[in-house]
C-alpha cells in the first residue's frame, strides 16, 4: 500500500462535464424502487388522485432537495460534497459520523442488495447456471476495475448505463399509454373523509416515495472532479430531479391507467405486468433487461461517487492516510474505490445486507435534513447571494427540513427496533472519531 502524504497527494482529474454531472444526480435517484414502489403507495392510498398526488408532492419535496443542495454546490464546489458542507457548517465531528455510517453500513449496504438484485435478473434473463454471489461479485469487481481507470472512464459509463435506464423507463411508459387498453377513473379523488386518518395514510404513502426520490445528493460526492462544478453541479441537480420526477410520475399515471388501483395494490412488479399486457412475455423479458440495467448503472454510480467522501475524510486526516492517494496515471483515488467496494463483498458474502438496510434508512434521511439547516448556518456566514439560490428560503428549506424529519419520527415509530440499532451505529462513530483524530494527527 503506497506510503502518501495527504498534504502532497495528486489531484483529483476535472473531467465532467453537464451532461456527466446530470446522468450522475439521476443516476443516484433512480435504482430499481420505481419499477415495484408503485403497488407500495397503492396499498397506503386507494385512490389515483391520491397515489399520483404522492409522487407529485414526493417530486416537489425532491426538487426542494435539489435547489437547496444547489446552493451548496454553488457555495461549496469541493470534494466530498455533503461531506464538505456538514464539516464546514457544524463540526468535523458531525461530517465524520455521516462518512461512517456511509462506509460501514448505508453507501455499502445499499450497493450489496442492488448488487444481488442485478445478479438475480441476470440468471433469470441468460438462464446461467451460477451463484448469485459470484455473478454479484464479477459485476462489482468491474465497475471497480473501470473506476479505477479514471474518472473518465467511470463517467462514461455511468452516462452510458444512465440513457440505456431512461430508454427502459420510456419504453414502458409508452407502452403503458399506448399500448395497453385502460382509463383513470378520478373520482372519487379522496378514499375516506378529510381527517386525520387520511392525512396520516397519505403520510405512510409518502415514505416509499420520499425513499424512491433519494440519491441526488451523491452526485456532489464528485464535485472536484467536474469541469466547472459551481456552474455544471447546480444545473444538473435541478435538471436531473425535475426529470426523474416527470418520468416517476408518468410511470405511475401508466401503472394506475393500465392496472387500476386494486390491482394495482397487489401486483408486487407492476412493471412487469404492464409490459406483459403491452407485449406479452417479450414485454416482461424486455423490462426485466431494463431492471437489471438499471440496478447495474446504480451500482456504477455508487462505485464512482462515494469514494470520494472517504477520499476527503483522509485528506482531512480523519480516516486512513492512504485513501486520499490518487493514483499519477489514472488520477482516480484508486484506493478509497478498493475499500469501499471490498467492504461491499464482505456485506454481500455474508447476507448481512437486508439487515442493514432496515438499519439505515432513518439515518439517511436525518443527514438529509442536516445538511439542508446547515444553509441557515453557511448563509448567515455569508449573506452574499448565491447564483442559485434557494426559491423561498428560509421557509422552504424549513419545510424540506420538517419533512425529513418527519420521516425519521415515522420510521421510528414504525421500525423502532432497526431505527435504535441504526443509531448505535452512528452514536459508535463518536468514539471513533477521536480515536482517529488523536491517532492520525500524532
Amino acid at each position: 500500500m503506497p506510503q502518501t502524504n495527504p498534504g502532497s497527494s495528486q489531484s483529483l482529474a476535472r473531467r465532467l462535464g453537464l451532461f456527466d454531472a446530470t446522468m450522475l444526480v439521476m443516476g443516484g435517484i433512480i435504482g430499481t424502487g420505481i419499477f415495484m414502489n408503485p403497488y407500495v403507495v397503492a396499498q397506503r392510498v386507494h385512490t389515483p388522485a391520491l397515489v399520483l398526488g404522492a409522487w407529485l408532492a414526493g417530486g416537489c419535496i425532491a426538487l426542494m432537495g435539489g435547489f437547496i443542495w444547489a446552493e451548496l454546490a454553488d457555495r461549496m464546489p469541493t470534494a466530498g460534497g455533503q461531506y464538505a458542507y456538514l464539516r464546514d457548517a457544524y463540526h468535523p465531528l458531525v461530517s465524520f459520523l455521516y462518512g461512517w455510517v456511509l462506509l460501514l453500513v448505508i453507501q455499502t449496504g445499499g450497493m450489496a442488495a442492488v448488487t444481488v438484485t442485478f445478479a438475480r435478473y441476470f440468471l433469470e434473463l441468460t438462464g446461467w447456471h451460477s451463484g448469485e454471489w459470484q455473478i454479484a461479485v464479477v459485476a462489482l469487481t468491474v465497475l471497480t476495475l473501470i473506476n479505477c481507470m479514471g474518472v473518465r472512464a467511470g463517467g462514461t459509463v455511468q452516462s452510458g448505463l444512465m440513457v440505456l435506464k431512461i430508454a427502459a423507463i420510456a419504453l414502458l411508459i409508452f407502452a403503458g399509454a399506448f399500448l395497453v387498453h385502460g382509463h383513470v377513473n378520478w373520482k372519487p379523488a379522496l378514499d375516506q373523509p378529510l381527517s386525520p386518518g387520511l392525512l396520516s395514510s397519505f403520510g405512510a404513502a409518502m415514505v416509499p416515495v420520499v425513499f424512491a426520490f433519494g440519491g441526488w445528493h451523491t452526485a456532489t460526492f464528485a464535485s472536484a472532479e467536474m469541469k466547472d462544478p459551481r456552474r455544471d453541479l447546480p444545473r444538473a441537480l435541478i435538471m436531473g430531479v425535475i426529470a426523474v420526477a416527470l418520468l416517476y410520475t408518468s410511470v405511475n399515471y401508466v401503472c394506475v391507467r393500465a392496472l387500476g388501483i386494486s390491482t394495482l395494490e397487489n401486483t408486487p412488479t407492476p412493471a412487469s405486468a404492464v409490459m406483459r399486457m403491452a407485449l406479452g412475455q417479450r414485454g416482461a423479458t424486455i423490462i426485466a433487461l431494463g431492471i437489471a440495467v438499471s440496478t447495474l448503472g446504480y451500482l456504477s454510480q455508487s462505485v464512482l461517487t462515494a469514494p470520494r467522501v472517504y477520499f476527503a475524510m483522509a485528506k482531512d486526516r480523519l480516516f486512513f492516510r492512504q485513501l486520499a492517494w490518487v493514483h499519477p496515471r489514472t488520477q482516480a483515488p484508486v484506493l478509497a474505490i478498493a475499500i469501499q467496494s471490498v467492504w461491499t463483498m464482505v456485506i454481500l458474502l455474508t447476507g448481512s445486507y437486508d439487515k442493514i438496510l432496515n438499519y439505515v434508512t432513518s439515518m439517511d434521511v436525518l443527514f438529509w435534513a442536516l445538511t439542508a439547516a446547515s444553509l441557515f448556518i453557511l448563509r448567515r456566514r455569508d449573506p452574499v447571494r448565491s447564483a442559485f439560490s434557494m426559491p423561498g428560503h428560509p421557509f422552504t428549506t424549513a419545510l424540506f427540513c420538517a419533512v425529513c424529519l418527519a420521516v425519521v419520527g415515522n420510521t421510528l415509530y414504525t421500525y423502532p427496533e432497526n431505527t435504535l440499532i441504526g443509531m448505535a451505529i452512528l452514536v459508535a462513530g463518536v468514539p471513533m472519531y477521536y480515536i482517529w483524530r488523536r491517532t492520525l494527527r500524532a
